[in-house]
């Protein structure tokens, strides 16, 4: 029987089939399989000549052996260093992903400026935008004078070929999904492409100690288009997110080599770029007003760095049979889990009622230390009862209702007291004398319903 000369490969998760089919059966996606020209089998390759001589062999080190520092490049943005981990490393490859509009290319673009102005030498290649674009938004942000150098290239060969004859120390390829090599025949942006394209940089960023930062695309859910075989490939994965209808955006860390993950940076976009917010903390209570029923500011940490946020909800009669459950910046089975505590641990009978939760600010909250914040500003809400102007809340909640202690509880007292707060409810374990301010311990959230009630006959 002939074989065939195509396969079709799916976009999502990259695994290849001998025919058509509407549904991928290893990821489940619909629409994804695209005909590629299929690789020739192993035995037909050319292989390369075995080597005479000496056989070769692993060059094998200590375990413990020093190996000495490397200097990071410093970009002089805070923010970004610090979700770096201290700084861009020599010879890294970095992949940055966001939803179209969000200010990545801005972002770079501010990167590349202040890294060139340091004698450094810097390439950045647009593989979506003509040089002009480029050079009109370098001017709009006051960069047109930063010593960076421009190319419009889709070709991966060509691009190559420019940066060992350049041999720059940091370049930004903006995006890896316009890229395309020859030596394939798959479209740019299919899998094949992606993966072989990236494979070729990483090697290079490698080879010659330079640092490679590629701009990705996301998909509908949030997630980088293309295999996830590059995000392993790379040594960092930085995601910029925010909300359009916010000013500010937030640069997070999901992998990181040379650093801690989920370490955020918060910038502030405006008329001249995006600006460093150095105490995000502030800028997510900007505008709070007096104590209201259904608003708790929870203390929780981002990586390293403790940030003070609003979480709002509201409980409300059932318009129609069903009640209604929406979140927004938290996630909806949490809820679930929270509000099950609550009626199976506590007697708090809030099933036919609608329920609306929001972190202000539009900022996503992932930590379980927002149970207990969560728990009060409902509870808050259905009892009609304000939680203290000056007090902050955090714990996580277990399913038999007990309230867990969470790490770094100091830090997050110390935040809140920084900020002008004045007492705390959160787990027993964190009720210490010598704590910055004063701790409601409380050990099961019945104790938090309780207190909640106190506070109303106070």
């Amino acid at each position: 029987m002939a074989r065939s000369d195509t396969v079709y490969v799916c976009q999502a998760c990259g695994s290849t089939h001998p025919k058509w089919a509407g549904r991928c059966d290893d990821c489940g996606e619909w629409n994804t399989l695209v005909e590629e020209a299929a690789p020739a089998p192993l035995g037909t390759q050319a292989s390369a000549p075995k080597r005479r001589g000496r056989a070769a062999r692993l060059d094998l080190v200590d375990l413990g052996a020093e190996t000495p520092e490397t200097p990071r490049l410093i970009s002089g943005i805070t923010e970004l260093d610090r979700v770096c981990g201290g700084g861009l490393v020599p010879g890294s490859a970095i992949l940055v992903g966001g939803d179209p509009g969000i200010g990545k290319s801005t972002l770079l673009l501010q990167l590349m400026a202040r890294i060139a102005s340091q004698d450094t030498r810097a390439i950045y290649i647009s593989g979506e935008e003509a040089i002009d674009q480029v050079r009109r938004r370098a001017k709009r942000l006051g960069l047109a004078q930063a010593p960076v150098a421009l190319a419009a290239e889709t070709s991966l060969n060509d691009i190559l070929d420019g940066l060992k004859s350049e041999g720059p120390d940091i370049v930004v390829i903006d995006s890896i999904q316009t890229l395309w090599s020859d030596q394939l025949a798959a479209a740019p942006g299919t899998v094949a492409q992606v993966r072989a394209c990236a494979q070729e940089l990483v090697r290079f960023a490698k080879k010659r100690n330079c640092t490679v930062i590629l701009v990705g695309h996301v998909t509908k859910d949030g997630q980088i288009a293309g295999p996830r075989v590059v995000e392993h490939m790379v040594d960092a994965v930085l995601y910029f997110e925010g909300e359009r209808s916010h000013q500010f955006r937030i640069l997070r860390a999901v992998k990181n080599r040379f650093g801690p993950t989920d370490e955020i940076g918060v910038f502030e976009m405006g008329d001249m770029g995006l600006a460093e917010v150095a105490n995000p903390s502030s800028l997510f209570l900007d505008g709070r007003g007096e104590a209201n029923p259904g608003a708790a500011v929870f203390a929780g940490m981002e990586g390293t760095r403790p940030v003070l946020s609003e979480i709002q909800a509201l409980v409300a009669p059932a318009a129609f049979g069903t009640p209604r459950r929406a979140v927004v910046g938290w996630d909806s089975g949490r809820l679930a889990m929270v509000l099950a505590v609550l009626e199976a641990r506590c007697g708090f009978n809030i099933s036919n009622r609608d329920i609306f939760l929001n972190v202000a600010g539009g900022l996503k909250i992932t930590e379980p230390a927002a149970d207990l914040a969560v728990a009060a500003a409902i509870v808050s809400s259905a009892m009609d009862v304000a939680l203290p102007a000056k007090g902050v809340v955090y714990g996580e909640i277990s399913l038999s209702g007990d309230v867990r202690p969470v790490g770094r509880s100091d830090s997050r007292l110390k935040e809140a007291a920084k900020l002008g707060f004045t007492e705390a409810i959160a787990p027993q374990a964190a009720a210490d004398e010598k704590a910055p301010i004063r701790v409601r311990g409380v050990a099961t959230a019945l104790d938090l319903v309780q207190t909640l009630k106190a506070l109303a006959g106070e």
